[in-house]
């Protein structure tokens, strides 16, 4: 992981710059010792509450891309089972998908239609549920 690499050349930076301004000031070295001692254990906890913070953000973004991908996987699965479908005219039914929940609009020439339509997004892997708000033209 690179972040934390970044982190312990940044802690490191921090040390070096922490121990050269303790050896500057006048004093025994013990003094100097005590300084550099206490400036390493607050950059170490500086350190460890950062690396926390983004590995915590990290895992949410992930979480999040998932989500994402899954959601993009499942409408292309739908569209593409519609497309295979040569009764359904596929570009008059949108696809979306947020969550698992596929959303369907547009219109349909019949009533079975709507009802295969559904039936066939309810069958692909990962659907949670399938909100059918197609409409049926009218006059066929």
């Amino acid at each position: 992981m690179k972040i934390f690499e970044n982190f312990k050349l940044v802690g490191m930076t921090v040390l070096l710059v922490a121990g050269v301004a303790a050896c500057d000031k006048p004093g025994p070295a013990e003094t100097a010792g005590k300084n550099i001692d206490r400036t390493v254990d607050q950059v170490g906890q500086k350190i460890g509450e950062t690396a926390d913070k983004v590995g915590d953000k990290m895992s949410q973004q992930s979480e999040k891309a998932g989500v994402a991908i899954d959601d993009t996987e499942i409408t292309t699965k739908v569209k593409a089972a519609f497309f295979a479908e040569s009764g359904l005219k596929t570009l008059q039914i949108s696809v979306d998908t947020v969550k698992g929940v596929v959303t369907l609009s547009g219109s349909v020439d019949t009533q079975s239609h709507s009802d295969m339509a559904k039936a066939m997004a309810s069958a692909v892997s990962g659907v949670r549920k399938v909100n059918n708000d197609l409409m049926v033209k009218s006059g066929k």
